[in-house]
């Protein structure tokens, strides 16, 4: 995919990342089915990891893996920093995955209309 493909795809990942709301999770694969790249879920990974880097505030700390998993919390600066967001916003983290993530999970599918 050329680069400029990669940088529309990351800005529409984050626009979708910002819907998220407090207190909410989503996964990779969720944003990516929602913007119809439904096997882009590593793309969305890494849109998160540069998400860092913006000037504009990503909470890229609401999206982890199908599981629940904390899976990028290395690229918060601090390993424990995810983990004190999300926290911070009223859910449980053990063992790097959030406690009952069923109940937290929010699904742009459901939640947004293109």
């Amino acid at each position: 995919m050329p680069k400029e493909n990669n940088a529309s795809f990351f800005n529409l990942v984050f626009e979708v990342v910002k819907l998220i709301p407090q207190g909410k999770v989503t996964n990779y694969g969720a944003i990516a089915r929602y913007l119809g790249s439904a096997k882009s879920s590593r793309m969305v990974g890494w849109a998160m990891n540069s998400a860092h880097n913006l000037p504009d505030k990503i909470p890229a700390h609401r999206v982890v893996n199908r599981n629940g998993l904390l899976t990028g919390k290395a690229h918060f600066g601090h390993a424990d920093m995810m983990q004190k967001l999300l926290e911070a916003e009223g859910l449980t983290v053990e063992d790097n995955q959030i406690k009952d993530f069923k109940s937290f999970f929010w699904d742009p599918n459901k939640e947004l209309t293109i």
